[in-house]
């Protein structure tokens, strides 16, 4: 199927793969066992096939941030967003991907990317996604539950993106992700399996809603006040 092919495509990308920074060669010579490491460290990853090389169960998932309106007025969502720019020869069309990419265990990134191809900007997101991977703190910060797992996250976050704000709060086990579909993709990648999610602003924006969720889990790994 479709993942055995994907995940040979990988395999073949990451083999004849030849390392353009040092922190590629460095991982290439065994230096780093994981990309947890690598982020600790807060080292700059330039080159996508880093994550590819040292995270092989990497999934990757496209965000439906564009939509054509439908039949009897419902909108049929599609994952690239066409935008359009008047010059003098006439409008020139663009389009826009966001994709997700994440091991479903702390580790997630959201990338952006443009094209005048649909394939184009699906490939230029999902590289943009895997130079932005970061991991996220999980926990158990409901009082319901207190049960010292990584099933949720430890406490309150907020995070901004545009005109959208979005409040991630700890949920105790069993009530799954309570957010909306595009949002749970994001957070069922990181790897927390039950959270309540509130989002207040242009939410139908998704590319600043998957930022402001990207933004708040974000901020969940750097609170004021930590050392």
């Amino acid at each position: 199927g479709f993942d055995r092919r994907g995940s040979r495509e990988e395999e073949s990308k990451v083999a004849n793969w030849v390392p353009k920074t040092s922190l590629g060669q460095d991982v290439v010579k065994g230096k780093y066992a994981s990309l947890n490491e690598i982020l600790t460290k807060g080292l700059l990853i330039l080159e996508p096939e880093i994550v590819d090389y040292l995270v092989p169960n990497l999934k990757e998932e496209m965000m439906y941030i564009g939509g054509t309106p439908g039949k009897g007025g419902g909108i049929k969502r599609t994952a690239t967003r066409m935008t359009a720019r008047m010059h003098k020869s006439g409008r020139r069309y663009s389009l826009t991907a966001v994709a997700i990419v994440g091991n479903e265990d702390g580790i997630v990134g959201a990338g952006r990317g443009n094209s005048i191809e649909h394939r184009g900007a699906i490939q230029k997101a999902t590289q943009h996604a895997k130079l932005g991977v970061m991991q996220i703190k999980r926990g158990c910060g409901s009082w319901e539950c207190n049960c010292q797992t990584n099933h949720s996250i430890p406490y309150q976050a907020e995070g901004k993106s545009g005109s959208v704000t979005v409040v991630l709060k700890p949920a105790p086990k069993g009530i799954g992700i309570v957010a909306h579909g595009e949002t749970k993709k994001i957070l069922k990648m990181a790897g927390i399996k039950d959270i309540w999610v509130k989002s207040f602003g242009q939410t139908s924006s998704r590319i600043n809603l998957t930022f402001a969720v990207l933004n708040a889990l974000k901020n969940l790994t750097t609170r004021k006040g930590d050392a």
